[in-house]
């Protein structure tokens, strides 16, 4: 409908993104570019240009998976330690509390 409004990723996001987008242009255009007298692409280029492009889209991905797979325990992991540091903390003001106030 025309009220619904596309989301819109957070900034860092897109930062990211272009990043990567950036970083892999400037890769395979190293690689695969060696000509630069002409305007057009040779053929040979631009299917090593797309073999490129591929194989680091494909890469990525298998990354961002890994990430994603890997995400849960960190952060479980980060909330463990996270509790603990703040009961060990809980534990000394505890039992430095009462000698402090003595003095």
């Amino acid at each position: 409908s025309r009220g619904e409004r596309v989301p819109v990723p957070p900034l860092f996001q897109l930062r990211d993104f272009l990043l990567v987008y950036n970083r892999m242009t400037e890769l395979c255009f190293r690689h695969c570019v060696s000509n630069l007298n002409y305007r057009l692409l040779t053929g040979r280029e631009e299917t090593c240009l797309e073999s490129c492009a591929g194989k680091l889209v494909h890469a990525n991905h298998r990354l961002m998976r890994a990430y994603v797979a890997l995400m849960p325990s960190l952060v479980q992991r980060r909330a463990s330690d996270y509790e603990a540091s703040a009961a060990q903390a809980s534990q000394i003001s505890a039992t430095e509390g009462p000698a402090a106030a003595a003095t």
